[in-house]
């Protein structure tokens, strides 16, 4: 078998949303609107599911009110604050999905599972808490998939949502 190098040029929209909040604010409304397993119980739960239904009803116990769950969370200014000595930059970077949507993208285009779960960035600046998201539709689009686009849009409006609410 001949190895062959493929290449493929992606475009990315991204979506910010800036709040007047403070950031503390803006995290606890992100955190009551996202599920936030125990990810090693969730892995369990789908593990040992035996059905498609019973997989369906291990990640709708774990989304929260948004139709997310947390898989991840990096404290991305932890070493900066480390060398400041302040309390200065809060910048954090927050992994979410519904891996029933993820699943339904990579049944369409394998390479979604590069891209879901998505990240929510986070970011205290001088003029506001900036929410950044890049949006999963734009990633898929050159994949020329309806379906995976139609859910990857179905996400993006999740999430739209979701940097809304935790802004006002």
């Amino acid at each position: 078998m001949n190895t062959i190098n493929v290449s493929r040029r992606i475009e990315v929209e991204r979506q910010v949303v800036i709040s007047a909040r403070p950031f503390e604010s803006v995290v606890a409304r992100l955190e009551a609107a996202i599920g936030r397993p125990d990810m090693r119980a969730f892995a369990r739960g789908v593990a040992t599911a035996t059905t498609a239904g019973d997989v369906a009803r291990v990640v709708h116990d774990s989304i929260g009110a948004s139709g997310l769950m947390e898989m991840g969370r990096f404290d991305l200014a932890q070493m900066l604050r480390k060398e400041t000595g302040s309390d200065s930059p809060k910048i954090l970077r927050l992994v979410v999905g519904n891996p029933l949507m993820m699943k339904e993208m990579v049944e369409q285009v394998r390479d979604a599972a590069s891209y879901a779960a998505v990240t929510i960035l986070v970011d205290e600046r001088a003029d506001g808490v900036y929410l950044s998201y890049d949006t999963m539709s734009s990633v898929i689009a050159p994949y020329g998939n309806a379906e995976a686009r139609r859910v990857a849009q179905e996400l993006d409006a999740k999430v739209a949502a979701l940097l809304m609410a935790a802004a006002v």
